[in-house]
């Protein structure tokens, strides 16, 4: 369950797109978002010399799709610096460790092993990392202690802009379910907080309205091509959770016509999302 929070962030040089920690002040973890043309300046921070895991984050060129790369360090910055050298995608760097620099090398093998295996499991994100990493050997006391810490870790990636642990869905008893349907197309979804989410198995229409436009066109082929969508028993079906910006956007790829969004979708009851949310 999500519960309230206080995070304090830290601007070392004032400026709010430049350098950024973060943390829960009660907690022991802390993260520092670092740009990539800021390396020199955050070289001065101890934090982010000290031993924990790291994050390099970027998008993919030909389809803009997000990146990250995550990785471990005795020493965080000297492997960002690496990375700086042999590593094009990336625009930022963020480093998770302790205040007091209380990790070791397993610890950081570990919370890389974590990261990694949630960031591909929740699917926000594609990985650069070109193997998986192994899960090394810790007594199960320390195990839950960085599960706890991962928590934490959770909070504070997402807080800085890079929600890549985070869910797509809400909880069931949050959820609030809406329905699409026409011809042969029918899908459900849910608003949240970044757009409209379509469930995975949601199927949209096969063929384009004579006056479906070049928005609509557009929408549905970018779509094929980043394999979100594929052609199943004549008809395009939606291969994984997909979030929308706009509930009409979402309508007119399932409908493959032009379509308001926020009269299309619908609950259990008939009641539109406009109806409901406006």
């Amino acid at each position: 369950m999500n519960r309230p929070q206080t995070i304090q962030i830290f601007l070392p040089d004032g400026s709010p797109t430049s350098i950024k920690e973060a943390e829960i002040t009660n907690r022991l973890v802390k993260a520092i978002l670092i740009p990539r043309n800021k390396l020199q300046e955050a070289a001065k921070r101890p934090i982010v010399h000290y031993t924990g895991v790291y994050f390099l984050f970027g998008t993919n060129e030909e389809d803009n799709k997000p990146l990250v790369y995550i990785g471990e360090g005795e020493d965080c910055f000297k492997r960002i610096q690496t990375h700086n050298r042999n590593k094009d995608f990336w625009t930022h760097a963020l480093i998770v460790t302790t205040k007091t620099d209380e990790y070791n090398k397993a610890d950081g093998k570990y919370l890389e092993y974590y990261c990694l295996d949630k960031a591909i499991k929740t699917g926000r994100y594609l990985t650069f990392n070109d193997t998986g990493s192994n899960k090394p050997s810790l007594s199960e006391s320390r195990e839950h202690d960085l599960l706890d810490n991962f928590e934490t870790l959770k909070i504070l990636v997402a807080t800085l802009g890079y929600p890549v642990f985070e869910e797509q869905r809400k909880a069931k008893s949050q959820r609030e379910i809406f329905i699409c349907k026409g011809k042969d197309g029918y899908a459900e979804g849910e608003m949240t907080d970044e757009g409209f989410l379509v469930y995975q198995g949601g199927k949209c229409n096969l063929t384009l309205s004579k006056t479906a436009g070049t928005w609509v066109k557009d929408v549905r082929q970018r779509l094929i091509d980043q394999g979100i969508l594929k052609l199943e028993n004549n008809l395009f079906v939606f291969q994984k959770d997909y979030t929308f910006n706009s509930p009409s956007g979402a309508a007119v790829t399932v409908l493959a016509r032009r379509a308001n969004g926020w009269i299309e979708w619908k609950n259990k009851n008939g009641k539109t999302l406009d109806e409901i949310k406006r």
